[in-house]
């Protein structure tokens, strides 16, 4: 395993070349094994497209400060993290965050986060999520994944502690009350 996660990170590598200077949407494959000096094979083997690489790679550098939410971090310390992890990569994610694509990283992160949510609320309370409850996850997931894309594609020109601020300003009550006490 440990050899194709060295592949991985070194398709990944070749496509954070790309992308600074090419939409994501118009990169090929082709491009992205010939930047990383690997054979389509290989991409094959590690990734079903290039957007199943940029979900693998998000997923990589968000998945500790959510995995880790809850347990030593609070709600505002892994968004801090994440928004952290997203400026760190700007170019990268700028373009990642630009593509319209079905599999393309704002409906990964909204599925991602939806979940992650939605498994620490039935934790809590032991049993499923009402309605209304599925409702407000739901919308509140989906605003802030929008504007984690504008702001991204933006260019970033609010701080990650601004970001995080205002998401959690604008969390419906009933979730803060779900969600205020991890860490």
């Amino acid at each position: 395993m440990e050899k194709q996660d060295a592949a991985r990170y070194k398709i990944a590598a070749g496509l954070k070349t790309l992308v600074r200077s090419e939409p994501l949407d118009k990169i090929t494959v082709k491009e992205i094994t010939q930047a990383a000096g690997v054979s389509r094979q290989t991409f094959y083997r590690c990734f079903l497209d290039k957007y199943d690489l940029v979900n693998w790679y998000f997923k990589r550098l968000v998945d500790q400060s959510f995995q880790e939410m809850g347990v030593s971090l609070t709600l505002r310390e892994g968004l801090l993290n994440k928004f952290r992890f997203i400026a760190a990569e700007q170019s990268f994610f700028s373009c990642a965050f630009g593509s319209d694509d079905a599999n393309s990283l704002m409906r990964y992160d909204y599925e991602y986060i939806y979940n992650f949510y939605k498994d620490i609320i039935t934790r809590k309370t032991g049993g499923t999520l009402d309605d209304d409850t599925s409702f407000l996850l739901e919308m509140y997931c989906r605003g802030s994944i929008e504007m984690t894309a504008r702001w991204a594609v933006g260019g970033m020109k609010r701080s990650p502690e601004d970001m995080v601020e205002l998401l959690i300003e604008s969390m419906p009550a009933r979730l803060e009350l779900l969600l205020h006490d991890l860490g």
